[in-house]
């Protein structure tokens, strides 16, 4: 017994030594479009090629060496003025995924165990024109959970997509959470994408994991199978995009060294937001490849830092003060997924929470939390297209971000993929009765689920007409409020009634430092209004199919019943509202107030609202009493 098992062993050590060396390959020019490497192909000097630890440069007839791991991404990095080829779901082909031994039992198969070719070749188009001007279609958190959200994807965002006027030499960029848990949806969800003509190139997110993997070595294979490498980078232009995996699952003593991780230590599986040390290091070597000129753009899924989860550390990354470190001297942006936000932060900015949990201060280049298409997990009612409204945690409409290249500048604009891609904020006013009103179903909200009363206290049909005042609600204190979505520290906005003296507004939040502001007085009422009284559970038919009675939604949890808020909790702080606290003196009658917002690029909103003050509010509903 003891010799077959030595013998067994041998065999392992023999065959792990045969595979271990180098996998070699070139990178070529392909004229003819087929993919495949033949002889009078040219070779591409200078391309960078990496195996997810070591990057070294293809030669002058475009060949390159690596060294063999035993799991391990071989990947190009799409050089300026070159494409890779796409595949029918328009996912770059630029990697070979490889475990030499396959991944373990998961439930959406991961890698098989596979042989390395003896030449690991790459193929690239030349690029027609000008590279340095391109358009990039950011989509955050699309996270379908079945194959009625994808369709809502495709009605939605998808159509926006196509509308964009995408070439094959721009990009459409996911920030991860591209699926929600079900890996078999990536393929309908890419096929659509690809209907936009340019290239996709996803970024994995805690929702596109293996969650049944007990090593986060493993936690990533079936994405691998599925979509690209858990990360890797390519350039456009002045540009290089760098991919990062910074969900580590499960997580475990290594992020138990900060305090406040307890939850990698509980008897259930979570993540954590990191990058692991491998990644780091792959990190560092490609960015001491690059002129210390270049743009570089990091695409990860959990931001680095946010406002909306400044509090909670698991939603944060544990060294991104490391990784500001590393780009130190460098002109970068961040963009990311995950929170179901739009943040748009300055150079400079800095929330409490930060310093503590990941410690990361001022911030040293704008990192944009890019917001979700499907905002608020595809909940809320359905607008005319039969898609739920979905209004993200601090109100803004689901969407995408848009970015314009121009050489290492660029242009950030969200779009709205609810059928008013051009409009860019909310308007509205905060009203005593609003703040009552508020507070009596925030408090509501807060109590146990299973204790308090179902029907709740107050809906949005007990919302008095914000536009409509009284001189006391004047002297009280009304506010013009201004839900700026893509708004940053570099916004103005200011307003005036009628033809009188231009008044500045104030942002909620400065930035320097402080905490959240919470409560009535700090939320936007009319998306708060929106998202307060959601019917669509209340929707029922003798059918006979128990799953069409309200809805569905995440993993198939049941919403059906009495009406009532569209999430579990009130929305109760906002980084892009500015306020102003109107006249008391306003004088009764109807007036028109112009707000203009100019983002930092210069780019003029401007719209007019009617407020209309009142003696006394009139009667709201129909008079039955002129009829008895």
């Amino acid at each position: 017994m003891i010799r077959c098992c030595w013998t067994a062993a041998l065999l392992l050590a023999l065959a792990s030594a045969l595979q271990a060396g180098d996998i070699t390959g070139r990178v070529f020019l392909d004229g003819a479009g087929d993919g495949q490497w033949a002889p009078g192909k040219p070779g591409i000097p200078d391309v960078l090629v990496s195996n997810g630890r070591e990057i070294v440069r293809t030669d002058a007839e475009g060949r390159y060496r690596l060294p063999v791991h035993d799991d391990m991404d071989v990947f190009i990095i799409q050089p300026s003025g070159y494409r890779v080829p796409v595949n029918e779901r328009g996912l770059p082909q630029m990697h070979f995924s490889y475990k030499r031994q396959g991944s373990p039992s998961l439930r959406f198969g991961g890698l098989p165990p596979r042989e390395l070719p003896e030449s690991l070749d790459f193929a690239l188009h030349r690029r027609a024109g000008d590279d340095d001007s391109f358009s990039c279609a950011i989509v955050g958190d699309p996270q379908p959970y079945s194959n009625q959200e994808v369709s809502w994807f495709r009605d939605s965002a998808v159509r926006y997509l196509i509308e964009a006027d995408l070439g094959a030499d721009d990009c459409v960029i996911y920030l991860g959470d591209v699926v929600g848990d079900d890996l078999d949806l990536l393929d309908r969800l890419f096929r659509l994408g690809a209907q936009a003509g340019a290239p996709q190139w996803p970024v994995i997110g805690n929702h596109d994991l293996d969650f049944d993997a007990t090593r986060p070595e493993d936690s990533a294979d079936s994405w691998r199978a599925r979509a690209l490498p858990a990360y890797y980078a390519f350039e456009l232009g002045e540009v290089m995009f760098v991919a990062l995996n910074n969900v580590v699952y499960p997580c475990g003593e290594v992020d138990m060294t900060r305090p406040g991780r307890e939850f990698c230590s509980g008897d259930s599986p979570s993540y954590n937001g990191r990058v692991p040390e491998q990644q780091i290091e792959w990190l560092a070597g490609l960015l001491a490849k690059l002129p210390p000129e270049q743009l570089v753009v990091l695409l990860h899924h959990v931001p680095l830092v946010s406002f909306s989860d400044a509090d909670r550390p698991q939603h944060l990354t544990d060294n991104a003060a490391e990784i500001h470190d590393l780009l130190e001297g460098r002109p970068a942006l961040s963009l990311s997924g995950h929170t179901h936000t739009l943040e748009n932060h300055d150079p400079g900015q800095w929330f409490a929470g930060w310093e503590e949990h990941v410690g990361v201060g001022p911030l040293p280049f704008r990192h944009i939390v890019a917001g979700a298409a499907s905002g608020g997990w595809w909940l809320g009612d359905l607008d005319v297209e039969g898609v739920p409204m979905a209004l993200q945690r601090m109100g803004a409409p689901k969407g995408i971000l848009r970015l314009e290249f121009d050489g290492a500048d660029y242009v950030e604009r969200y779009h709205a993929t609810d059928g008013n891609s051009t409009r860019q904020q909310w308007i509205s006013f905060n009203t005593p009765q609003f703040r009552a009103w508020y507070q009596t179903l925030a408090e509501w909200m807060e109590q146990p689920a299973d204790e308090r009363d179902p029907v709740p206290p107050v809906s949005g049909h007990d919302l008095e007409d914000l536009q409509m005042v009284t001189a006391d609600d004047l002297a009280v204190g009304v506010y013009l409020s201004v839900n700026v979505w893509l708004g940053s520290a570099s916004t103005a906005v200011r307003a005036r009634i009628e033809d009188s003296e231009w008044m500045t507004l104030t942002r909620t939040q400065a930035g320097q430092g402080e905490g959240p502001q919470r409560g009535a007085m700090f939320v936007d009422p009319k998306s708060v209004a929106r998202k307060a009284s959601s019917s669509r559970r209340a929707v029922v038919s003798r059918s006979g199919n128990p799953r069409t009675q309200g809805h569905e939604a995440f993993r198939g949890r049941r919403y059906q019943g009495i009406p009532g808020p569209q999430d579990r909790r009130m929305p109760d702080r906002n980084v892009h509202l500015w306020q102003l606290r109107l006249p008391e003196d306003l004088s009764i009658g109807v007036h028109r107030v112009q707000v203009e917002t100019r983002d930092r690029h210069g780019r003029l909103t401007d719209e007019t609202v009617l407020l209309e003050v009142v003696e006394q509010r009139p009667p709201r509903f129909w008079r039955h009493q002129m009829w008895d």
